[in-house]
């Protein structure tokens, strides 16, 4: 899947779900980054609130219900810098991108 693609599919949800108030970056390292904001999902590299560190396959695992998040941050999959209580949020975003 692309990170056009991502950021569609994300923009989507996040419309679905009434949007964030804060910004969150996915930082995918060499396959790109998705970034968050309001109800809009694009493949810009910006400075955000939150940023979660990935990779690529295991943030579509995410998406599709496949990988919990909580188990992810725990065994180091998932890497949060800044404001965790918007990593907290996004529960609701991932279930509407499923």
């Amino acid at each position: 899947m692309e990170n056009a693609e991502i950021a569609k599919k994300m923009t989507e949800a996040l419309a679905a779900s009434g949007g964030l108030s804060k910004s969150v970056k996915f930082d995918f390292g060499d396959d790109g980054v998705v970034f968050a904001t309001g109800q809009t999902a694009t493949v810009e590299d910006s400075e955000a609130d939150c940023t979660i560190k990935l990779s690529k396959d295991d943030f579509i695992s995410l998406a599709e219900g496949n990988l919990d998040p909580m188990m992810a941050f725990m065994s180091g999959k998932l890497k949060v810098e800044g404001d965790m209580s918007v990593a907290m949020g996004l529960q609701s975003i991932f279930s509407s991108m499923a």
